[in-house]
């Protein structure tokens, strides 16, 4: 009896050590990178220790995962068997033991010092940076055994470093600082936006084909840059026999540069073609998934993507500051109009309609129908007027379709070019019948 309540002291003792386990696993998977480098700058004693941890931080989670494991199991051992001694050898100790144990394995080794690890996730682990270095340089053969064997009885594909950190993980954490005010609301939401760039494509952000201001190629350099200062647009693509037909792209500054270069040189762009100036234009497929695209921007240095249907038509155009914003958000300023409402009903009996309100809403709102020609090649405000005017319309342009007349407005947006934002629309009163018209009425 006296052996074994010395066994039953000890497994009660590698509860705590478990605990210390389990906090220095929930410490290692708090701490910062950027925090860490911080403190080694600042000179704070096992911060060097510590950045080399979690260099390689999933093989000493796994390594707190398999003590923690080790030490629950042996205290489990001891503490059953010293009820079930206690009981004459009853059922009842048994219960009475896994009972006891799981109450303390709860209490001791999981809340507790996982809480702990949270709070004073920098002091602990920089206090245990070096021990476990060391157990980590004695166990590593075990732990890469184990992880293999995790693998192995598992489907699908296995992790070199064990399953215990990820993208999952780390987005956890995110959501953690932000609850607790060391991350803003809109850096969490930042961070969030640039995990689910693989998930976007580029269609979803492009510039549609119907919005794109384009110029022919046998327009003068003069002809192009009145056009950029009429739509605020610094890259405007140039066509060749289409809009399928996309030959290059004229810049602004290549444009402006031609035509101020010298004395003669406005004259000249009088009678320059814009091919003289354009540069090549760079295709990518609609499908291409953003985070992609701007990897392979950023390697061709380009900002301007034509991208292509799977018929091998223009779909649209994406630009670089049109992923940069799947992260950061929009970017309103003083100068941008707030939020447009889809419908607005005015005073003199007309609608101010959002550009991409959808034509069956139009259809319901004023009790129209569009030809089935025209519903097959648009399908919002803006694309209407786009098809009926056979370019991209500007502030201003009036257009009538089944008996409603469309007169569309905006101004510049946040980066100066001009877009058409909303539409105010009128229903046409039908013309009253004449005796002329009616002679035998």
């Amino acid at each position: 009896m006296e052996s074994l309540d010395w066994t039953f002291f000890v497994g009660l003792a590698l509860i705590p050590l478990a605990g210390l386990f389990s906090a220095i696993d929930s410490a290692l998977s708090t701490v910062s990178v950027a925090r860490v480098e911080e403190l080694e700058r600042e000179g704070r004693m096992g911060a060097r220790r510590l950045r080399r941890a979690i260099e390689s931080r999933p093989q000493y989670i796994n390594l707190c995962v398999l003590l923690y494991t080790i030490c629950l199991v042996a205290a489990a051992v001891q503490v059953v068997t010293f009820f079930e001694d206690l009981v004459d050898h009853s059922i009842w100790g048994i219960i009475l033991g896994v009972a006891v144990m799981s109450a303390l394995a709860f209490i001791v080794a999981g809340v507790g010092p996982r809480n702990l690890g949270r709070q004073h996730a920098y002091s602990i682990s920089l206090a245990t940076a070096l021990p476990m270095q060391i157990l980590g340089i004695v166990l590593r053969p075990i732990v890469r055994i184990l992880i293999v064997l995790g693998n192995a009885l598992t489907p699908g594909k296995g992790f070199r470093n064990g399953p215990f950190t990820g993208e999952i993980e780390l987005l956890e954490i995110v959501d953690l600082a932000r609850e607790r005010g060391v991350v803003a609301e809109d850096e969490s939401r930042m961070i969030q936006s640039v995990f689910e760039l693989d998930q976007t494509s580029a269609r979803e952000i492009m510039t549609p084909r119907t919005e794109i201001v384009w110029i022919e190629s046998d327009k003068t350099i003069a002809q192009v840059l009145r056009l950029a200062v009429r739509s605020g647009h610094s890259r405007i693509p140039v066509i060749g026999d289409s809009v399928d037909d996309v030959v290059g792209v004229a810049y602004l500054r290549d444009l402006v540069a031609a035509a101020t270069g010298s004395s003669d040189s406005y004259a000249s762009a009088e009678q320059t073609l814009v091919s003289s100036v354009m540069k090549p234009v760079y295709f990518e497929p609609d499908s291409k998934r953003a985070d992609n695209l701007l990897a392979e921007m950023q390697r061709q240095r380009n900002h301007l993507a034509v991208l292509i249907d799977e018929y091998g038509g223009v779909a649209g155009l994406v630009s670089i500051e049109d992923v940069l914003e799947e992260i950061v958000g929009e970017i309103v300023d003083e100068h941008d109009a707030t939020e447009v409402a889809p419908i607005e009903e005015l005073e003199d009996g007309g609608y101010r309609l959002s550009s991409r309100l959808s034509l069956a809403e139009v259809s319901d709102l004023f009790d129209v129908e569009f030809d089935e020609e025209t519903t097959e090649e648009a399908d919002t405000v803006a694309g209407l007027l786009a098809y009926e005017l056979g370019r991209v319309p500007l502030p201003g342009t009036r257009v009538k379709a089944a008996g409603v007349v469309f007169l569309a407005e905006g101004g510049t947006d946040r980066r100066g070019r001009i877009r058409v934002s909303t539409v105010r629309a009128y229903k046409l009163e039908p013309e009253p019948a004449t005796d002329e018209e009616n002679p035998h009425d």
